[in-house]
């Protein structure tokens, strides 16, 4: 049976849509250029960004080529194809962005919020940072430093967290300031997404020791939320005490004495200087968190062990734990992250890729 052809509906379509995305990358092209990365003809080129421009997707720039021969025109993505929220919510505050198909920062706000915070005061700040912003925006991308309900979006609380918002619900709370999707996921599942391109392998296992603890597993280049989305929450995996016995990892920074006043979040410059001049307690570290990454190792065979979040990328620590994970039957790898800021990273890159198929989408209809 002969395939059938594509019809000359879906030809335009596709051709629409590698303008649009070579626009995308070079943000201004002449149809010649554009052909040329596209491998497209220049006579259906043309066609296309005719098309565009008069569907309000593509506009002549006003520039011309110089030089020799006939004058092209320069085009670019139309203005006013919409934004994309960035949202990032921490106890150093919440920080909102919008960005353009582009990939470009449009606008930025902050807004305080502190680490005793309760859901409705972070729901405040939330609201008050993309309030800030011009909108409403065509989708929101949030990271969140508490663990995320998979089905729900909302936050969850877990015992001892030492980042508290409840059971906020950041869909409900930016619905004013957007007027689509709101994707919503914890901030150490999106630093391993930014790290995955960093690291170049699609299996390892990222783990943020900062002022919390988390961890993130990537197989086959993709994280793994497990079924509510609370996949990676280490604080309790039981693990070696300093004095030998079994406790749960976050218990251990107690026994150590690195926890903030009142608090269960760990006292991170406290922590640094015992790493630098204490080596019964960088060991005592060492071994605690290398314990859990064996279990890591045990059930996600991963090829390497990413270290973030403040304390994890202390270069003493980052030794010691190799050290101590290279004795055991599964020796593996351990690096440094080494993105900045990776949680807002990837999700301002989730958010930039979901406003271009929002863009794309708009030329197919």
């Amino acid at each position: 049976m002969t395939p059938a052809k594509p019809s000359l509906e879906m030809l335009r379509a596709l051709t629409d849509e590698n303008v649009l995305r070579a626009l995308m990358a070079h943000r201004r092209l002449t149809r010649a250029e554009i052909a040329s990365r596209t491998g497209i003809s220049k006579p259906t080129i043309s066609d296309a960004v005719q098309r565009l421009a008069d569907s309000g997707l593509v506009v002549d720039t006003g520039a011309r080529t110089t030089g020799r021969g006939r004058s092209g025109s320069y085009y670019a993505l139309a203005p006013g194809l919409g934004t994309a929220l960035v949202a990032s919510i921490s106890p150093r505050g919440v920080t909102a962005e919008t960005v353009d198909a582009l990939g470009d920062t449009v606008g930025r706000a902050h807004a305080g919020l502190g680490r005793d915070a309760g859901e409705h005061q972070a729901a405040r700040a939330l609201a008050e940072a993309a309030s800030r912003l011009e909108g409403p925006s065509r989708l929101a991308v949030v990271s969140a430093a508490d663990p995320v309900d998979r089905a729900t979006g909302r936050l969850v609380r877990l015992p001892d967290a030492p980042f508290l918002v409840g059971a906020l619900d950041p869909a409900a709370v930016l619905a004013p300031h957007v007027t689509g999707t709101v994707l919503v996921d914890n901030d150490v599942n999106w630093a391993a997404r930014a790290e995955h391109a960093a690291v170049g392998v699609d299996d390892f296992v990222y783990v943020h020791l900062g002022e919390g603890l988390g961890c993130a597993v990537v197989t086959d280049g993709a994280v793994r939320r497990g079924h509510g989305g609370l996949a990676g929450e280490i604080a309790h995996v039981c693990t070696i005490g300093p004095s030998g016995t079994a406790m749960p990892l976050t218990e251990v920074f107690a026994a150590l004495g690195l926890r903030r006043p009142d608090s269960t979040a760990i006292d991170v410059p406290a922590l640094a200087a015992a790493v630098t001049s204490d080596t019964a307690t960088t060991e005592s570290l060492a071994r605690a968190v290398a314990g859990v990454l064996s279990a890591a190792v045990a059930l996600a065979d991963p090829a390497l062990i990413v270290l973030g979040g403040e304390w994890g990328r202390l270069p003493a620590m980052r030794t010691a734990i190799d050290r101590q994970l290279a004795q055991g039957p599964r020796p593996v790898g351990v690096a440094a992250a080494t993105v900045d800021s990776p949680e807002l990273t990837a999700a301002r890159e989730r958010a930039v890729a979901e406003l271009r198929e929002l863009v794309v989408g708009t030329a197919r209809h």
